[in-house]
């Protein structure tokens, strides 16, 4: 069995149970730990008069790591070293140089260790290095960087999604998007349209959040029957944050269009074009009704278009 450390919340277990008549036997049982790492523990970390108080445990415990952790600072234990460090900073090298330099040495230092000694001890040694616009930046980018790149990497590219959705053979086929006011900020409406049928389908928001895209989405999608929704796509913006849930919730498979590609989702485009008829640029959305909106939705749903041979959305949906 590998020994495991006791953790913060077994020394408030260790600081209540030790204040009972338990045996330490038993204490050791309760906490799954062996009888002698409890003893030790309380004979380590107690107070003067005997007791043993978590607080104070976890600030004796913090203290020691500290001192224990100092055998592994090799700048700080050696003062030839930073003088080394130092004399090439000064000479323009970068900490890769020197480094790669100080490979196959006795002591070798990383250059992650010497930014640190740099930022963290000897901000005066900032101006010698090449980039002075702050930290320096990993191979691979900042840490938001990296995350918001693997977020990506989940997500599902349009080019996955069914040819079938493309060419316009089954309904079932979604875009979204939202249809901002004036002030970019307060109510959105949520558009939806099917790509073989045209039907549109409208909700008005409190404001343009993940949660409340997600919590509309969901809603209005259980009003569609199952067999006609498989896929619905998307832009990457952070309203959409909440895809996963949206497909679980909503049993639809969300796509991703590629980032200032609008055309991928034109259909989407152009029936936010036909709602801004009746909801214009410039103008504040604070005001719209949900009844408003239902009306809209109405019109549009029963307005014959050209390319479906002058039936309307709704005839196509429901008769498909």
């Amino acid at each position: 069995m590998p020994y495991k450390h006791i953790t913060s919340i077994q020394r408030n277990e260790l600081s209540v149970l030790s204040r009972t008549k338990i045996k330490q036997k038993e204490i050791a049982k309760l906490l799954d730990k062996n009888r002698t790492t409890i003893w030790r523990e309380k004979k380590r970390n107690a107070n003067e008069d005997g007791t043993y108080d978590a607080r104070i445990a976890k600030r004796k415990t913090k203290k020691r790591r500290i001192k224990a952790n100092q055998r592994f600072r090799k700048i700080d234990n050696n003062p030839e070293l930073e003088r080394i460090i130092v004399r090439g900073i000064k000479k323009y090298l970068s900490p890769e140089e020197i480094s790669g330099r100080s490979d196959g040495e006795e002591i070798h230092i990383g250059k992650d260790i010497i930014y640190n000694f740099i930022y963290k001890k000897r901000r005066d040694l900032v101006i010698f290095l090449r980039c002075q616009k702050g930290r320096y930046r990993r191979r691979r980018g900042t840490n938001i960087r990296i995350k918001q790149r693997k977020e990506l990497e989940k997500k599902k590219n349009v080019s996955l999604r069914p040819s079938i959705v493309d060419t316009r053979e089954r309904v079932g086929g979604w875009e979204g998007d939202t249809v901002w006011g004036k002030n970019k900020k307060g109510p959105v409406l949520l558009t939806h349209i099917e790509r073989r049928s045209g039907l549109v389908k409208i909700g008005l928001i409190k404001n343009k959040t993940a949660e409340e895209m997600k919590r509309e989405t969901v809603a209005m999608f259980k009003t569609i029957p199952r067999s006609k929704r498989h896929t619905v796509t998307y832009d990457n913006g952070s309203e959409n944050a909440e895809y996963e849930l949206i497909e679980k919730e909503a049993k639809i498979d969300v796509y991703f269009a590629n980032a200032y590609h609008s055309w991928e989702r034109g259909c989407n485009e152009n029936c936010n074009g036909l709602i801004r008829q009746f909801f214009p640029k410039g103008m504040y959305f604070d005001n719209i009704t949900k009844e408003q909106v239902k009306k809209i939705e109405r019109l549009l749903n029963n307005r014959p278009r050209k390319r479906l041979g002058y039936l309307t959305p709704n005839e196509v949906f429901y008769n498909s």
